[in-house]
C-alpha cells in the first residue's frame, strides 16, 4: 500500500490543471457573461469547422491531354428576334473538311413574334441547312386542303434528278434539287409543283417574325466552326454555298441573344462567359465572329466517377459586308473554335479526419484561453477599481 500511494503521489506532480476549493472559487456575473459567450463562439466555429469538413475539396491539375478517339459536344440556345426559323440554317464544319450538313442532330426551332413570345411549339431540326420534317408534312397536308388535284407519288425535278434526289413532290424540293446543282430555277410557273401550291411569286421581304434555335449537335474533337447564317444551305462541287438571292440581304437583322452556350456536360463551379450575352447590330449583311478556345476538363468525384467536359474562353468580332466595297463573305454569326493542347483536372478532395479533429481541438482551446484571459483581465481590473473606491482614491 505505502508504494502504490507512492506512485500516486508522484503521478500528482504531473497534473497540470491543479485544482482549488471550491471554498476559494469566486464565481462573478462578468465571468458567467465571458463563459455564455465562449459557448457561442465555440458552438458556431465547430459547425463551421464540421461544414467544411463535410465538403469536398477541390484540387486543380494541369497536364497535356492525351485523350483521342471523342466528340466534342456542343450545346446552344439562340434567339434571333428579326430572323424567322426558315430563313435560318445551322451548319458545322471542322478542320478534317467534314462538313455537317446533312446529318442527324437533336436541333429544335421554336417561332417567335417580335415581343420574343413563342408562336408554336417547337420543331425538331432533322436535317442541319435543309428544312424540317414537319414543315415537309405541314406543306402536304396544305396542299391536301387547298386543291383536290392529286399529287404524284414521285413528282419530276425537271432535269436535276440525281442518284440520292429522284422525286420532288413540293416546290421547295424542286428548289433545292436546282440549288445543288447549282442551276438557275425556271419561273416558278412552269413547275407544276409550285403552280399547284400557290406558290407563283418570291417574296423578297422577309417574315416579321423570330426564331430560337436550341438543342446539342456532335462533331469531331478537332478544330471548327458552326455558324448560324439566313438562306438555305447546301453543297456543290465541294463548296458550302447558302442561297440569300431570294431576299434582300441589306433587310437582314442579325441581332442575337445568346442564353446558352457549352461544350460537354456542366459541373460544379464551371462558368459559361457568354451565357445571356446579347448583340445588337443595325440591318445590313454582316458577319458576326465568335473566337473561342477550348480547354478539355476533366472532373473527378469523391467517389471515383469523372466527367468529361469542357471550358472556354471567347472573344468578338464583327465585319461589315458592303457592296462595292471589297468585303466578301457569307452574313451570319459564327462560332470558331480551338482546342487547347493542354488540359485541367479537377479532383474532389475529403479533409482528413484527424484534420478535422485538430481543428476542433485548436477551436476549443484557443476560445476557452481567450476568454480565460478576457475574464482574468476584467476581474483584476475590476478589483482594482474597488481598492481605490474603498481607500478614498478614485474620483
Amino acid at each position: 500500500m505505502g508504494a502504490v500511494r507512492y506512485i500516486a503521489d508522484r503521478l500528482r506532480q504531473f497534473d497540470a490543471y491543479p485544482k482549488t476549493l471550491e471554498d476559494f472559487q469566486i464565481k462573478t456575473f462578468s465571468g458567467a457573461a465571458v463563459t455564455i459567450v465562449a459557448i457561442i463562439i465555440t458552438a458556431l466555429l465547430f459547425l463551421s469547422e464540421f461544414y467544411d469538413y463535410l465538403t469536398p475539396k477541390i484540387a486543380e491539375d494541369l497536364f497535356v491531354d492525351t485523350t483521342r478517339g471523342s466528340k466534342l459536344r456542343i450545346n446552344l440556345d439562340v434567339v434571333f428576334p428579326n430572323i424567322p426559323c426558315n430563313m435560318l440554317s445551322l451548319d458545322a464544319m471542322d478542320l478534317s473538311g467534314e462538313q455537317h450538313v446533312n446529318i442527324h442532330h437533336n436541333i429544335y426551332k421554336r417561332k417567335l413574334d417580335l415581343d420574343g413570345r413563342p408562336i408554336q411549339d417547337p420543331e425538331r431540326q432533322e436535317q442541319i441547312g435543309h428544312g424540317t420534317k414537319q414543315e415537309s408534312l405541314n406543306v402536304a397536308s396544305d396542299n391536301k386542303t387547298e386543291t383536290t388535284s392529286p399529287i404524284p407519288n414521285c413528282g419530276s425535278c425537271y432535269g436535276v434528278e440525281t442518284e440520292k434526289v429522284k422525286c420532288c413532290n413540293t416546290c421547295e424540293d424542286v428548289k433545292d434539287a436546282y440549288r445543288s446543282k447549282g442551276w438557275a430555277l425556271p419561273p416558278l410557273e412552269n413547275i407544276e409543283q409550285c403552280v399547284r401550291e400557290g406558290k407563283l411569286v418570291e417574296s423578297s421581304d422577309l417574315p416579321e417574325e423570330g426564331c430560337q434555335i436550341y438543342g446539342y449537335l456532335e462533331v469531331n474533337r478537332v478544330g471548327g466552326n458552326f455558324h448560324l447564317a439566313p438562306g438555305k444551305s447546301f453543297q456543290h462541287n465541294h463548296l458550302h454555298i447558302h442561297d440569300v438571292q431570294q431576299y434582300r440581304t441589306a433587310d437582314f437583322d442579325l441581332s442575337h441573344r445568346i442564353r446558352h452556350l457549352s461544350f460537354g456536360v456542366n459541373i460544379p463551379g464551371k462558368t459559361n462567359p457568354i451565357d445571356g450575352t446579347e448583340f445588337k447590330t443595325e440591318k445590313g449583311p454582316k458577319t458576326i465572329n465568335y473566337y473561342i478556345k477550348i480547354v478539355p476538363t476533366t472532373y473527378e468525384k469523391v467517389d471515383g466517377s469523372t466527367l468529361f467536359t469542357n471550358q472556354f474562353s471567347v472573344t468578338q468580332h464583327q465585319k461589315n459586308l458592303l457592296m462595292g466595297m471589297g468585303e466578301t463573305g457569307l452574313p451570319g454569326v459564327f462560332f470558331t473554335y480551338e482546342l487547347s493542347p493542354m488540359m485541367v483536372k479537377y479532383t474532389e478532395k475529403h479533409k482528413s479526419l484527424g484534420h478535422f479533429l485538430t481543428g476542433v481541438c485548436a477551436i476549443i482551446g484557443g476560445v476557452f484561453t481567450v476568454a480565460g484571459i478576457l475574464d482574468s483581465i476584467i476581474y483584476h481590473s475590476h478589483r482594482a477599481l474597488q481598492r481605490k473606491i474603498e481607500i478614498g482614491k478614485a474620483t
